[in-house]
């Protein structure tokens, strides 16, 4: 578990344009059975997060169509809504960060960590634009 004071800041730079946070199994459980599309962001400590993950999830939401809602819960801290989370994210094996588009409480687009390390913000954004665009 990291501790809270480390983690503060990486969960701000998504709460504070509109993510809810998840810290319990029945949080994720509520939030994905809402109903039309959700986002769920794995939030995670690693570098690939702060560089291009939560960016990329920001930026996404500049299109003109985007989730109605928008949750994220952080590994190695929230670890029994990270569990939950990924419960809904099978057949794809855990990871973080990732990214979960749901639609209805289906899972209709997934990027998984190799999609984000390495990758440009801009290039995370583009890839969960096209799917707003199709699922919102």
């Amino acid at each position: 578990m990291y501790p809270a004071e480390l983690v503060k800041p990486m969960r701000e730079h998504l709460t504070q344009v509109g993510f809810e946070e998840l810290h319990t199994a029945e949080a994720v459980d509520n939030t994905i059975a809402k109903g039309g599309t959700t986002l769920v962001v794995v939030n995670s400590v690693c570098g690939c997060a702060a560089a291009n993950a939560r960016p990329g999830a920001i930026m996404s939401l500049k299109g003109e169509k985007k989730p109605q809602h928008l949750a994220t819960t952080f590994a190695g801290v929230d670890k029994e809504a990270t569990n939950k989370a990924r419960e809904y994210m099978i057949p794809f094996p855990p990871s973080s960060p990732c990214m979960a588009l749901f639609k209805d409480g289906e899972l209709v687009h997934m990027l998984e960590r190799h999609h984000i390390e390495g990758r440009p913000a801009e290039l995370i954004a583009e890839n969960l634009m096209d799917a707003y665009n199709e699922y919102c």
